[in-house]
C-alpha cells in the first residue's frame, strides 16, 4: 500500500500509540551504547576512521545507483573483510571495553563515578610532581584537555598513552630529557602526549618577565578551555592559565583546589567555587590578565 504525504502524520500517531514499555526501554538501551560508542571513539584515529567508513559506504551506494557495476562488485567484495578490519583496526578500544565488562569497572563503563576518581588521582600526582619540581626549578607545562579536543597539539609531540604520575611528569619535564622542552597534554586523566608545541599568546600586555613557557601556556589558555599548570624554570613558582588569564606563585594547596574546582564535575556549592575558581580570582582585571600575588 503506498502511503501519500498527507497521511504521514495520521499514520505516525498510530504507531505511536502502539509503543509498548518494553519497545521504549529497548530505544532508550540502544540510544544510550551509541552514545557511549561515539564517546570511545572521539580520538583522531577512531574519528578518522568512521569519516572514511562514511565516504566508503557513500560511495558504495552512489555505484548501485548509478549502475557503476565495476565499482560496486570491487566495494563489496571490499565489505566482505569489513568486519574483519574493523576488528583489527578498533583492537585496543574493543578490548578497553571487554576489559570494563569482564570487571568491577563495569560500572564505569555506565557512569561517570570512576572518571571522577581517576581525575582525582591525577590531579594529586600533578600537585606531587610540580611542588616537586618547583623545588628543583624543572620547567614543566601541563596542559588539561576539557571540552576542545587537543588532537592537533597533540600530533606536534610524541603520542603517548599513559596514567598520570609524578614519577612520569618528572620524567618527562628532566633537562636533559628529549621531551622536556614541550608540554604535557592530559586527556581524562592519561598523558596523551608530550614534548607538544603550543601557539604562543598574542596578547601585547603581557609582562616582559614572563618567559616563552608562560606565554605559550597563555596562548593554549587563550585558543581553548583548557587548564594549563606552569612550572618556571627561572624562579620555581607554579602557575595556573584558563581562559588567558594567569595566576603566578601559588601554593601547592591553592594548585590543587584551583585543579579541583576547573576539572572536577560539582555542584555550584558557592563559597569553595568562588574562592578557587581562577576566572573569579581574576575577574575584572584587565591588561595582560596576570596576576603576581597568592
Amino acid at each position: 500500500m503506498e502511503l501519500k504525504f498527507s497521511q504521514i502524520p495520521a499514520f505516525a500517531g498510530r504507531y505511536l500509540l502502539t509503543l509498548q514499555i518494553t519497545d521504549l526501554l529497548d530505544i532508550l538501551i540502544m540510544a544510550f551504547l551509541l552514545y557511549k560508542v561515539l564517546t570511545l571513539v572521539r580520538s583522531t584515529k577512531a574519528a578518522s576512521l568512521l569519516k572514511g567508513l562514511l565516504v566508503f559506504f557513500i560511495v558504495l551506494a552512489l555505484s548501485s545507483l548509478m549502475q557503476l557495476n565495476g565499482i560496486h562488485y570491487m566495494l563489496s567484495k571490499t565489505m566482505e573483510w569489513g568486519v574483519l578490519a574493523l576488528i583489527i583496526l578498533f583492537q585496543p578500544e574493543i578490548r578497553r571495553i571487554l576489559e570494563q565488562v569482564g570487571s568491577r569497572r563495569i560500572i564505569a563503563f555506565f557512569s561517570h563515578s570512576e572518571a571522577g576518581n581517576v581525575i582525582e588521582q591525577t590531579i594529586s600526582q600533578t600537585v606531587l610532581a610540580c611542588t616537586e619540581m618547583s623545588q628543583s626549578r624543572t620547567g614543566a607545562l601541563i596542559v588539561f584537555e576539557r571540552e576542545i579536543l587537543l588532537d592537533d597539539m597533540v600530533r606536534s609531540g610524541t603520542v603517548l598513552d599513559a596514567a598520570v604520575s609524578s614519577e612520569l611528569l618528572k620524567n618527562i619535564f628532566f633537562v636533559k630529557a628529549p621531551m622536556h622542552d614541550g608540554a604535557v597534554i592530559v586527556r581524562h586523566g592519561r598523558v596523551l602526549g608530550a614534548g607538544c608545541m603550543l601557539p604562543l599568546s598574542k596578547n601585547v600586555n603581557l609582562s616582559r618577565d614572563l618567559g616563552m613557557r608562560h606565554r605559550a601556556g597563555i596562548g593554549m589558555s587563550e585558543n581553548s578551555d583548557a587548564a594549563v599548570v606552569i612550572v618556571s624554570e627561572e624562579t620555581g613558582s607554579i602557575s595556573v592559565a584558563i581562559g588567558g588569564m594567569l595566576k603566578r606563585h601559588l601554593k601547592p594547596e591553592t594548585l590543587e583546589n584551583l585543579l579541583r574546582n576547573e576539572l572536577l564535575p560539582q555542584e555550584e556549592s558557592g563559597e569553595e567555587k568562588q574562592k578557587f575558581s581562577l576566572a573569579q580570582l581574576l575577574r575584572g582585571r584587565k591588561g595582560g590578565g596576570v596576576d603576581d600575588g597568592e
